[in-house]
């Protein structure tokens, strides 16, 4: 690709800033929004000498070479604090709703690349305004593998900038272009709707509802991994976590005497009847309400187009058509013009499936799951009562260990490139964990041990995010049930 040369002017002080970025051309996978005409990006603080820098305080990655960076290049600043004199602009990476995105290292530390979204306040509408607003208010809340971190987010003049994740394999969509058919494999579909959900999961937790869940939002790191971004359509609602106990007896087979003992009961049928405990955190903001129309036309809701009025199931409902398009290259109520789109997620029309020769294997399981995700009434629609712990129950993401799905191997597939070097501790999506210490550590996790997930939390408090981050452990997956035996 031809990437033309950075101009960059190096200034003496804050107060004399004075540099520039221009480009005529962009990475291919942001052709489509960004190609149209030339670039050019100034900032120039003699229009204002204040300059506001916030560092984040939750950072699960705190010790990896991107906190490195810039813990050096803000004990090197005279306020300790980071400025853009410190970035070194390389690319421009595309255009969005409300700025540009670049490529940036910063100034003698060559080892870690930054995306820099720069939004100039004075060109945006007072609803623009407000979603750069939000952007950051929900950028500075994550600390999720499956989500951005925020490094910084500067205030200087008229712009806003927010230093984030850079993710070199471009995004989900212009992966499923570089596919036969637009259509990626079953089990890579099954990962990478995994990670999505996983992290849906963990911003529903936050009271966060998305939005704008689309391919084009799912970006995809060096290691192969998720990341979603753009947070400029969100809405934060209330939510109370809870723990649901389900009890139910599962059959296993057994001897031919009767009787039975702490653990259940033998049948006359010669089976024994285990009686299961199974408990589930839930943080879904089920009464989450807005009534803005916002989003991508082939992935909004039926309730979100009414107007009257919609919630948290926006994100289910686009997450079963995001399935569908990774698994078809092409979204379920998709027409020939936007209008006859919406009215065919506005009617009553079933969903057509396209299943080709030999997909037979986890195709049927998918289909299930997209059906129960595009239910028109979102109280019926799998994920609107009790969120992704519904979800993966799902016979679908049957296999999945979801404490350990971060370690997960990528699927293989055409565009995606692994860097050499990165290491997964586990096999493929459904693949067994590749150490007896962690196959152990996974039996006790099953089984309650270590004082198990259910005590933890009850013993923490309720807020969602000390639960998950007490004592500096990150998020890695998991708000799914554990088993106990419990005596009959």
């Amino acid at each position: 690709m031809d990437i033309e040369e950075t101009q960059l002017h190096r200034c003496p002080s804050d107060t004399d800033l004075d540099f520039s970025f221009t480009s005529t051309a962009t990475d291919r996978t942001f052709t489509s929004s960004s190609a149209r005409s030339s670039l050019t990006l100034s900032f120039n603080d003699r229009l204002s000498t204040t300059t506001t820098t916030t560092t984040s305080s939750l950072h699960h990655r705190i010790c990896d070479q991107h906190w490195s960076a810039i813990k050096t290049a803000t004990s090197l600043s005279t306020d300790g604090r980071l400025h853009l004199r410190h970035l070194k602009l390389l690319r421009h990476l595309g255009t969005g709703n409300l700025g540009r995105v670049f490529l940036c290292q910063l100034r003698d530390f060559n080892n870690a690349n930054f995306a820099l979204k720069v939004m100039d306040k004075d060109s945006l509408t007072k609803k623009k305004l407000s979603q750069v607003q939000m952007e950051g208010e929900i950028l500075s809340m994550l600390d999720h593998p499956f989500l951005p971190t925020l490094y910084a987010h500067l205030e200087v003049s008229h712009y806003s900038c927010l230093l984030i994740d850079y993710c070199p394999n471009g995004d989900l969509h212009s992966l499923l272009r570089k596919q036969p058919g637009n259509r990626l494999p079953v089990q890579a579909v099954k990962f990478f709707a995994a990670e999505v959900l996983v992290a849906l999961e963990y911003l529903h937790s936050l009271g966060v509802v998305y939005r704008d869940l689309k391919p084009e939002n799912i970006l995809l790191r060096e290691d192969g991994h998720i990341m979603l971004s753009d947070f400029d359509l969100c809405f934060k609602a209330d939510v109370v976590p809870t723990f649901d106990r389900r009890v139910h007896r599962k059959r296993m087979a057994g001897s031919m005497r009767k009787g039975g003992d702490c653990f259940g009961t033998f049948s006359r049928r010669g089976v024994v009847e285990e009686e299961v405990v199974e408990e589930e955190f839930v943080a879904e903001p089920t009464a989450a309400l807005s009534r803005s129309c916002v989003g991508t036309h082939e992935y909004l809701s039926p309730e979100l187009l009414s107007g009257n009025g919609h919630g948290n199931g926006v994100d289910w409902w686009a997450f079963g058509v995001l399935v569908y398009e990774l698994l078809h290259g092409t979204t379920p109520f998709k027409g020939g013009s936007k209008e006859c789109t919406l009215r065919n997620i506005a009617s009553s029309k079933r969903v057509n499936f396209h299943v080709l020769a030999g997909e037979g294997k986890g195709m049927e399981e998918a289909k299930d799951l997209i059906e129960k995700l595009l239910v028109k009434d979102p109280r019926q629609r799998l994920g609107c009562t009790k969120g992704a712990t519904d979800i993966k129950r799902h016979p679908f993401f049957d296999g999945i260990k979801w404490p350990l799905i971060r370690n997960y191997r990528p699927p293989e597939v055409r565009g995606l490139v692994v860097k050499k070097g990165m290491s997964h501790s586990s096999g493929h999506v459904l693949g067994g964990v590749s150490s007896p210490r962690r196959r152990c550590w996974w039996r006790l996790w099953k089984k309650g041990g270590g004082g198990g997930l259910g005590n933890s939390l009850r013993n923490k408090g309720s807020s969602p995010r000390y639960h998950l981050f007490n004592n500096n452990q990150h998020y890695n997956g998991n708000y799914h049930h554990y088993k106990v035996r419990k005596c009959a």
